[in-house]
């Protein structure tokens, strides 16, 4: 399995690199330098590890919770939970506990990072970046070897940025190695000039790079999954796309959304030339296409920006991937996410429209397909065959859980397993109880089922016949999954193609919008036989145009991190409409009618609560134990279904096949997700206008005495007072 993943670290000017890869057969030996002269900036392998280094300190992490450091990736974490993705308040939306500065619950910091400490700190991964490129600029190598090392770097100092100014607006920017000492203050800069500095900094990788990595990407396979031109340019477009959206453009400035129009038609060339494009196979059945894009790990054409992990089981190139145990059941050896009601009820149909019953998106045309909220599973998109699980599928694995607890089921070592997470009470009195807790799931589950499984991203030996995940050991404390290899993509082709769609839309060329989406849409199995499941009018209406944007987007990027901020850009939670006390009339939302939601005609998520919810077993067969043996099916004799297999064509009348015994021996059952207050009463989701644009913690003005606080947070360096600093001046 892979085993040569970045994992450098550096300490200023002292630095001690593991000299390895994005790929697997970067460097493979190990190396120590101590002590650094400038003399490392003459040498090629000395000026790699250098790049590398910054590679450890940058690149996204699948296992790490959002914070200064890392972005959210799709774990149920603060802001995963304050999407539709995810029920249980997020810190984002919890009415119970506004973030504030100086009392209560502290807002999140990702503005600094641990002060003093050069690798936990924001500022100290942009120092280590503006250090490189001095000594690069200043060192002795080719221009051809230093624009192929630059480009690199000039790339990770944009996204440093990128994450700074989508939570802060403006933010300082610094260009060179400062000294820590009170001169070396710099005030922040508007959010014009940081996206102006970004774009700037991403051209120049770009060009950088073009000779290396615009002819089907880099020469060498070994150097596969370093940044491209083409990953600077998605990156760009993704910036463009922030700078163009109703966050930072409340009076909608059309110039932005032509501007990001042209640069992005224009940059798609130089990304397909990096060898970037939808990964596709000749055999895509039921979504398997959609599915195996997660799990290549070398040479996918979809990933533009992506991470590396190994099965290395210990030392300090250990680099594993925590998601196909976090996901996997707990009769598997995993631990399971749930997945909340709201995203799986709002799920197209197979027809590509909306539920009917969906009260959301609603200028987008409803299907004709009855949805059924009992048997979610039946004619939805196909892609929610593979972000989701639910009793009665295969989803196989190579692996023997027996060892973990011999009560699991084997399923002749995970090949055939089949998830049967229905429930059972052990109490009357909690059936039909939302707030119960005392279901227990069918084979070994118990207490430790889920309602409805994420299943995205999974390294399903259906798909993949050689798993990423190395050395399945049940016995070990982590799980059979804990050596993983799956890669994390953080920026995939798909996403450039709707980025294009939603600017393309904006600039009023809605047809070359559509024509995106259906590209998508294609992958998933969509077909030209009913327009890929579009409908007929979107290139006749801006409103509706970008509302099919922005569902396809939600249903494509699922579980990938990427909601939340969608959601913060098109200011959802409110639609905008909401003032934040002391800003200026700048901030004033004037463009599309002054709310995002009502003209979207997308239910704001503010005042909304997100249910679970599980199949119980039906009161006719009582109520069972707290032992798997106690199950009220298998007492009863009742015999399972064929499981549905994804490998047959035949899905619709498996599918069938399934509500049939649903319908007998099933129901489903709401399960509390959101909180509810003391009183048992329900809360409901709030999220503050403030929060669009995050304030200072007082941890990170405390460590910059003169810096400015957002308008609309307290400045704890004077006295509590109102914020002064507005992203929006220039």
């Amino acid at each position: 399995m892979k085993k040569n993943i970045i994992n450098l670290f550096s300490l200023c000017l002292t630095i001690i690199f593991t000299l390895s890869a994005c790929s697997d057969d970067f460097l493979e030996e190990k190396k120590n330098y101590d002590n650094v002269s400038e003399d490392i900036y003459n040498n090629y392998t000395g000026c790699n590890a250098r790049v590398n280094d910054i590679y450890s300190w940058c690149l996204p992490d699948v296992n790490g919770a959002p914070s200064w450091k890392y972005n959210s990736t799709g774990t149920n974490d603060d802001q995963a939970k304050s999407t539709e993705e995810y029920s249980g308040f997020g810190a984002f939306v919890n009415p119970e506990s506004p973030l504030a500065v100086l009392s209560g619950t502290s807002v999140p910091d990702f503005f600094q990072g641990t002060a003093n400490n050069i690798q936990a700190s924001a500022w100290g991964r942009i120092r280590n970046i503006n250090d490189v490129i001095r000594g690069i600029e200043g060192g002795s190598l080719s221009q051809e070897n230093k624009n192929k090392l630059l480009g690199q770097v000039y790339f990770f100092r944009a996204w440093c940025y990128y994450n700074l100014v989508k939570w802060y607006g403006g933010v300082p920017i610094i260009t060179e190695v400062q000294e820590p000492t009170e001169s070396s203050y710099v005030p922040r800069s508007s959010a014009k000039a940081c996206v102006d500095f970004m774009i700037t900094d991403l051209n120049k990788s770009a060009e950088m790079l073009s000779a290396e990595t615009t002819n089907g990407g880099w020469r060498s396979g070994d150097d596969w999954g370093r940044v491209t031109s083409g990953t600077a340019l998605a990156l760009k477009g993704r910036v463009l796309l922030m700078w163009a959206s109703p966050l930072f453009n409340r009076a909608n400035d059309e110039t932005r959304w032509q501007n990001a129009y042209t640069e992005m038609k224009k940059d798609l060339t130089t990304i397909n030339a990096c060898g970037y494009n939808l990964y596709s196979t000749s055999s895509n059945v039921n979504g398997s296409d959609f599915a195996g894009m997660f799990t290549k790990y070398s040479q996918n054409p979809e990933a533009v920006f992506v991470s590396q992990y190994n099965t290395v089981s210990a030392g300090n190139g250990q680099r594993n991937n925590s998601w196909e145990r976090n996901i996997r059941p707990k009769n598997t050896t995993g631990s399971g996410k749930n997945a909340s009601a709201m995203l799986i009820d709002m799920f197209p149909m197979a027809d590509g429209k909306r539920p009917a019953s969906c009260d959301t998106y609603t200028k987008l045309q409803a299907s004709d397909s009855t949805y059924n909220a009992s048997y979610p599973f039946m004619a939805r998109d196909p892609r929610f065959y593979r972000t989701f699980a639910f009793p009665g599928v295969r989803w196989a694995y190579k692996g023997d859980p027996i060892p973990a607890n011999p009560n699991n089921p084997s399923y002749d070592g995970g090949i055939n397993y089949v998830l049967w997470n229905y429930v059972w009470y052990t109490d009357k009195n909690d059936q039909g109880n939302p707030e119960s807790g005392n279901s227990y799931g069918a084979d070994n589950l118990l207490a430790n089922k889920s309602g409805v499984y994420v299943r995205k991203r999974s390294d399903d030996l259906d798909v993949n016949n050689s798993p990423l995940y190395g050395g399945f050991d049940a016995t070990n404390s982590n799980g059979g999954f804990a050596y993983s290899a799956a890669p994390y993509i953080e920026l995939r082709y798909a996403e450039v193609l709707l980025n294009f769609a939603e600017v393309a839309c904006g600039a009023g060329h809605m047809d070359e919008a559509v024509e995106q989406i259906k590209k998508v849409r294609a992958r998933a199995g969509y077909t030209s036989d009913n327009n890929y499941g579009l409908q007929q009018d979107l290139t006749t209406d801006p409103a509706t145009c970008m509302s099919a944007v922005l569902y396809e987007r939600q249903i494509e990027f699922a579980y990938e991190g990427k909601r939340f901020d969608d959601l913060r850009r098109w200011m959802l939670f409110d639609g905008g409409a909401t003032a934040v006390t002391g800003a200026p009339s700048s901030w004033t939302l004037t463009g599309w009618g002054g709310n995002t939601c009502a003209w979207l005609g997308f239910k704001a998520l503010n005042g909304q609560r997100r249910e679970n919810f599980e199949f119980r077993v039906a009161d006719s067969y009582g109520i069972g134990g707290t032992t798997f043996e106690s199950d009220p099916l298998v007492k009863a004799g009742v015999t399972r279904c064929t499981p549905v297999d994804y490998r047959k064509a035949d899905l619709k009348s498996q599918l069938e096949t399934l509500k049939s015994w649903y319908e007998t021996h099933l129901v489903r059952n709401l399960k509390k997700g959101d909180g509810r207050d003391s009183n048992h009463n329900d809360e409901y989701i709030t999220f503050y206008p403030r929060y669009y644009f995050l304030g200072l913690s007082q941890g990170a003005l405390n460590n910059n005495l003169k810096i400015q606080q957002t308008i609309g947070w307290e400045d704890s360096n004077n006295g509590g007072s109102a914020g002064t600093f507005d992203p929006f001046a220039e």
